[in-house]
């Protein structure tokens, strides 16, 4: 069945998520969810021309921000996590800063801070690279806990606090964090805290040979005249505005009690598993249901089912997993533990 049969046989089938939907006065229209998947696809293929090889990594990039949330993109150096952000930013037409993660780096370098200005006699607010639609956190984990936690309130409740005083961010806003594996030296591990307010995880890994000889022949030849960098090719494909508004229609996407149900199963599965020592949070399983609303608009739906759940979850929760050292030492890893609990859960 196609996504064009469900959309023609809902209305003949009372109980079908669609009809439930509009009987309860909620939910997205068929013409909104074509609109955002077609304009995602845009955007998706835009950063492809710049990430070679990666589009997979590129549509969880768009899910996430369709989706209200921040990326933890996590691997070795040098295997394209900057570039996929830079070009995510470039290709919405968002405004967008970088902050180099360092050992010395200070939460007011993150935040902002009040400056005394001397010609008025009085403290003045100094925004820092927070305030910003698309932030580009490199090597996060290489500064300190208490710089990390600067980000903590931006990332949840899109706003800053100095001196007392509290500061909207912009809409959309989005964290794409890269991060180093913590074998390498001068890393630090991400807190707790810090992880769970990601929405989804994911790697990049090296490309396969035809697509690392295409990104050669682009990022090794010449640049055109008046470009400074090769992100400086990317096509705006939409504007922030726009994905402000998407973001908020994505929420509209009806999920079912069955559905919300399912997930709580889900995440009680985790923290009652043997092998884990702290499971899926309240919020792990918000994120869930946010990410398989982006991931049903992206199929052309307005509603939630359990494949939507099935597809999100790996990128939304392996992250979050924490196993017992005797789970570690048996060689178990957090992914493994994911599909378990996945397979034996019932959707009903």
């Amino acid at each position: 069945m196609t996504q064009d049969d469900v959309a023609v046989e809902a209305p003949h089938d009372p109980w079908h998520p669609q009809n439930r939907a509009r009987e309860l006065g909620v939910g997205l229209t068929q013409e909104q969810a074509r609109e955002i998947a077609t304009e995602a696809e845009s955007v998706i293929r835009e950063i492809a021309t710049i990430v070679e090889g990666k589009d997979e990594v590129a549509r969880i990039a768009v899910l996430v921000l369709l989706a209200g949330g921040h990326l933890l993109i996590e691997d070795i150096p040098g295997v394209g996590k900057t570039m996929l952000a830079k070009s995510l930013a470039a290709a919405l037409g968002a405004e967008r800063h970088r902050i180099q993660f360092t050992p010395d780096l200070l939460p007011g370098d993150v935040t902002g801070a009040s400056v005394f200005n001397q010609a008025t006699s009085e403290f003045e607010f100094r925004p820092g690279a927070v305030f910003t639609q698309i932030l580009l956190a490199d090597e996060i984990n290489r500064a300190s806990p208490k710089t990390q936690s600067a980000l903590l309130e931006a990332m949840e409740e899109r706003q800053v606090s100095v001196d007392g005083t509290t500061y909207p961010l912009a809409e959309p806003f989005m964290v794409v964090a890269t991060a180093n594996p913590v074998e390498m030296e001068g890393t630090y591990r991400l807190p707790e805290a810090q992880r769970d307010r990601f929405l989804a995880q994911t790697t990049m890994g090296y490309p396969v040979a035809s697509a690392e000889v295409r990104m050669l022949a682009a990022q090794a030849g010449p640049v055109r005249d008046g470009d400074h960098d090769l992100v400086d090719a990317v096509t705006e494909r939409t504007r922030p505005e726009q994905i402000a508004a998407h973001v908020r229609a994505v929420r509209s996407v009806y999920a079912s009690p069955v559905i919300l149900e399912y997930v709580v199963r889900l995440a009680e599965a985790t923290r009652s598993h043997p092998q884990v020592t702290l499971g899926a949070s309240p919020r792990a399983a918000v994120h869930l249901v946010r990410a398989a609303k982006a991931n049903a608009v992206l199929a052309r739906r307005t509603f939630v089912t359990p494949e939507d759940i099935a597809a999100v979850i790996m990128p939304v929760w392996r992250h979050r997993m924490h196993l017992t050292p005797q789970a570690l030492s048996r060689g178990a890893s957090a992914g493994e533990l994911v599909d378990q609990v996945l397979r034996s859960t019932p959707q009903a």
